[in-house]
């Protein structure tokens, strides 16, 4: 079996955080992820229905870019906190 670096403590927590469903803090992680893609989803179908005010398309699409961008940090942090082989 390969050793893993050592991580630092920051890393270490954030990893128990992200990828360890069965803490608090991890459940909450994953709870919030759940949360956000179901509400791009919904974003997504109201954004179908046609006839709606200019602003409501806008927020809709703020709101996309808003998810979009937490989901490339979320990645970003997973590639930062995974144990890498030494």
């Amino acid at each position: 079996m390969a050793e893993t670096k050592p991580q630092s403590k920051w890393q270490k927590k954030l990893h128990d955080i992200i990828y360890e469903a069965d803490t608090p803090a991890g459940k909450l992680f994953d709870v919030v992820l759940l949360i956000l893609i179901l509400l791009s989803v919904v974003f997504v179908m109201i954004e179908s229905v046609k006839g709606l005010q200019p602003r409501v398309y806008h927020l809709l699409y703020i709101g996309e870019w808003v998810i979009t961008i937490f989901f490339t940090i979320e990645y970003l942090l997973r590639i930062i906190c995974v144990k890498k082989p030494a």
